[in-house]
């Protein structure tokens, strides 16, 4: 095991330990399953590295995550191993943790197929299938022809270890099959699920709801997707679909009278609706994806209104999430904020006019600039140009509506320049940027081109320009592209002494993350927020897909210090800026309003801030 574990493997790590809590004693370690279970489905969904939480000293604030696993946790970020689960792991041969990862396959199934033949640990999966193959599975007791045709179907379907995919590539996944599903006329309300309709960073398999009184029809059409690879499943009210990429697409139906609840119940997250079933347990009544039941004959403050009583079922049906969550005495919850991080008291609240209730999110609407885009001037940088011109980028902006923008370059390379040549690219885009400030009239939104740079911090904390340059812009951002692994307390000093300079006004990408490939750096948050806030320093969250950085938790932190932060798409090509709209995702996800936003400011407003 190694320390510097990422999300998806602790996730593994977890099941793995539920798994042999199930293989072991089922009944005598139910509660622990469940246990071990939550908490990996808590981690596989957070938007942020427990590792840097652990750093942070913040496991124990993930829910579903309590202290015992949160000890184990540390061990493993401290020395690569926990000996409580070495000890749980014993006497169960390794391989049944590859194989409990084919669909279908349980974990005490996985065991007796691992003491059954002789499994090579190095590829467990090919190693059953040479098996399967042979016709030696359907040998066993409590298998047959049809289990071993199962177990190879799902073993073809199996790409390795469960792939979470960024939310732009999901999106457009869901965006497609949502159009072709609203195509057939039975289906009057397509809505995506789970953590796609949450908007968390990553998404894993692709959920679709739809509102139909047509359920055949539904799902016939949802089948003669023309792009699948296969069906998976089809049934009576629900279908499964494999894409030729890996994915995984799962429609379920309900009748139109019924759908807010189901869309609430499949939106999760899985923490915030245990909270809301416990929340209406308390009450006297028992949520469900097909409505509300009520335990006992008087419920006080349960809503008639917008509720439907059917009488077959012996249940309340809601055609609306709104309905669903008023009939609780509470407003309704962005889906955003459902991760048991308090909307739900927020909601109630709300809901009695009290203080603090839910926030008023920002909106794509609420932004008047993109505070970072690389432009195609060539400023000599050892990092990538953009592809596009200051006057495509100009138009693109003034499509999506925008005030003002800034054009925030790489800084040139200092291998090959002189201070003076640094200065002297510098003096050439001014004077660029002035003459297109010239140009801009009244007939375009933009009104004006802020000229910026995107400055590299060093490991020791300077910045690789010559002041003269700094004094030549309007303002910088200042980011991390090198020596991603200091330890904390030094990160944090080279941040700090990046952002002294007074023309340093923008923390850039500042945890340095790559979702699915690079975790972001260690830093001291309530150090960076003090300064931020001490000094009128702002803090970006990059909108593009691959960062969403700062992530949507310490966005909710900076929220509550009252941070201000800036959205910037980080774009390359004017393309690039559509991408605006997913660090909006993540500045609802972290609660953040339109006034947390530096760049919802109209351009007189931020020019008087900047100043």
């Amino acid at each position: 095991m190694k320390k510097d574990i990422n999300n998806l493997e602790i996730a593994d790590l977890l099941r793995s330990v539920a798994s042999a809590y199930e293989i072991k004693d089922k009944d005598k370690n139910k509660f622990r399953i469940i246990a071990y279970e939550r908490a990996a489905d808590a981690i596989e969904h957070l938007s942020s590295e427990a590792k840097d939480l652990y750093d942070d000293n913040k496991l124990d604030e993930i829910p579903g995550v309590g202290k015992s696993i949160s000890e184990n946790l540390s061990e493993i970020f401290l020395n690569g191993k926990s000996k409580h689960f070495k000890d749980v792991f014993r006497g169960i041969d390794s391989s049944v943790y590859e194989l409990i990862k084919l669909p279908g396959i349980g974990p005490k199934t996985a065991d007796k197929l691992s003491k059954a033949f002789k499994i090579d640990k190095k590829d467990p999966i090919k190693s059953l299938l040479r098996y399967a193959k042979k016709g030696e599975i359907s040998k066993l007791s409590d298998f047959g022809v049809e289990s071993e045709k199962e177990i190879i179907n799902a073993i073809n379907d199996f790409k390795g270890t469960s792939t979470r995919h960024l939310l732009n590539y999901a999106i457009e996944i869901s965006d497609q099959i949502v159009d072709w599903m609203k195509r057939e006329a039975v289906c009057e309300t397509v809505e995506v699920l789970g953590s796609l309709r949450r908007k968390a960073s990553t998404v894993g398999d692709i959920d679709i709801a739809v509102a139909t009184k047509d359920k055949k029809k539904s799902i016939m059409h949802f089948t003669d997707y023309p792009n699948k690879s296969r069906i998976v499943e089809k049934g009576e009210t629900s279908a499964s679909i494999l894409l030729p990429s890996g994915v995984q697409v799962d429609l379920i139906t309900q009748n139109p009278s019924s759908f807010g609840a189901l869309l609430q119940h499949f939106t999760g997250s899985k923490h915030h609706n245990i909270k809301l079933r416990e929340f209406a347990l308390k009450k006297g009544l028992s949520l469900s994806e097909k409505g509300i039941k009520t335990l006992k004959k008087s419920v006080p403050n349960f809503r008639l209104e917008n509720k439907n009583y059917n009488s077959k079922l012996k249940i309340y049906e809601y055609k609306t999430e709104r309905d669903f969550y008023n009939a609780l005495g509470m407003d309704w919850i962005p889906p955003e904020i459902r991760e048991d991080n308090g909307e739900i008291e927020a909601s109630q609240r709300s809901a009695q006019g009290k203080l603090p209730g839910l926030p008023k999110l920002v909106n794509i609407g609420d932004v008047k600039a993109d505070l970072q885009i690389h432009s195609d001037f060539n400023v000599e940088t050892s990092h990538d140009l953009g592809l596009s011109s200051i006057e495509e980028i100009i138009a693109k902006a003034n499509d999506l509506g925008y005030e003002y923008i800034a054009l925030t370059e790489h800084n040139p390379s200092q291998k090959g320049h002189s201070d003076n040549d640094i200065i002297e690219i510098l003096k050439k885009k001014k004077y660029i940027v002035e003459q297109i400030n010239n140009t801009l009239t009244n007939n375009q939104r933009v009104k004006h081109v802020f000229n910026s740079l995107e400055i590299d911090i060093v490991p020791d904390g300077r910045l690789p320009v010559p002041d003269k340059c700094l004094e030549l812009l309007d303002f910088a951002l200042v980011s991390i592209h090198s020596s991603f692994r200091l330890k904390k307390a030094e990160m944090t000093k080279r941040v700090m002494s990046a952002l002294e300079n007074p023309r340093v006004r923008i923390f850039a990408h500042p945890t340095g993350r790559k979702l699915n490939e690079r975790e972001g750096v260690e830093l001291d948050w309530d150090k960076i927020f003090d300064f931020a806030l001490k000094y009128n320093k702002w803090i970006e969250i990059n909108a593009d897909p691959m960062r969403l950085d700062l992530p949507d938790y310490l966005v909710k932190d900076a929220v509550k210090y009252g941070v201000k932060l800036t959205l910037g798409t980080d774009a390359h090509h004017i393309d690039h800026m559509d991408n605006m709209i997913y660090g909006i995702y993540t500045a609802r996800r972290g609660w953040a309003e339109k006034n947390n936003i530096v760049n919802t400011l109209t351009f007189d407003e931020f020019k008087k801030v900047l100043e």
